[in-house]
């Protein structure tokens, strides 16, 4: 009798994993089956969680109560209903997602996106459909891939969500955020998506996931959210690797 399918899968995980152990998506220490991170490493990466903010996922020192909001919340609603990230961006994590981004080390995505699905398992569950925050062609021809795009088909294939990897188009270039204030961020990215025509039956009435690598100010994602909400889709949620954390933010 034929190996069932699901069975052949593991058996050729199992002899991939003996000639190739997995190993830590930080150190590159042998790790055991999907841990992904080593255990110092996972020590060394401040993952968020509860309590936090219902809003953007700002994380709260002690339990603040199911409906408080954070101060920059209140002071300027998000364009979004709500914001998860799996781990705080600091220099331990700093490394890990510049090394996704910029080192050509794509074969982290699956690995990532299993952390993504841990922090936002709400978020995923709700939605209809998973849309990554998209590159400036010409940023993409230089890079050769979207890090947000990776993310997004990983998580759609551990969710069984769709992924419509084109849904948002960057039609304008802007500068890089790094090192712009809150301010010139927004200034930057305002104006800057657009809804390709034939996506937006897919994304009328639908609950949005939009997928991103590191949460700063929010301007990027509030920007491409706005752009959603007009071509008709009826709410976004957003799921990010790493946010910044300040303490003015509260």
């Amino acid at each position: 009798m034929p190996m069932p399918i699901a069975n052949l899968r593991q058996y050729l995980r199992n002899g991939l994993d003996l000639l190739l152990p997995p190993q830590c998506l930080s150190c590159g220490t042998i790790v055991v089956g999907d841990a992904g991170l080593c255990s110092d490493c996972w020590d060394n990466i401040a993952f968020l969680g509860p309590p936090q903010c219902p809003r953007c996922g700002f994380p709260f020192e002690f339990e603040m109560g199911e409906d408080v909001l954070c101060g920059a919340c209140l002071r300027a609603p998000p364009a979004f209903d709500r914001c998860r990230a799996a781990f705080r961006y600091h220099e331990e994590s700093r490394k890990l997602i510049l090394d996704f981004k910029h080192g050509d080390r794509t074969y982290l995505a699956p690995a990532l996106a299993r952390l993504l699905y841990q922090a936002g398992r709400d978020l995923v569950n709700s939605a209809n459909v998973i849309v990554p925050v998209p590159l400036h062609r010409w940023r993409l021809a230089r890079r050769r891939f979207n890090q947000s795009g990776l993310l997004a088909i990983e998580l759609g294939k551990l969710s069984g969500r769709p992924v419509l990897s084109d849904a948002v188009l960057r039609h304008r270039a802007t500068q890089s955020q790094g090192g712009l204030n809150r301010r010139a961020r927004n200034r930057n990215v305002r104006g800057a998506f657009r809804i390709r025509a034939s996506a937006r039956e897919k994304l009328r009435g639908k609950r949005v996931l939009l997928i991103d690598d590191v949460f700063t100010t929010g301007a990027t994602v509030n920007a491409a959210t706005r752009c959603l909400l007009r071509g008709g889709a009826a709410a976004v949620d957003i799921l990010t690797l790493a946010r910044v954390v300040r303490p003015a933010h509260v």
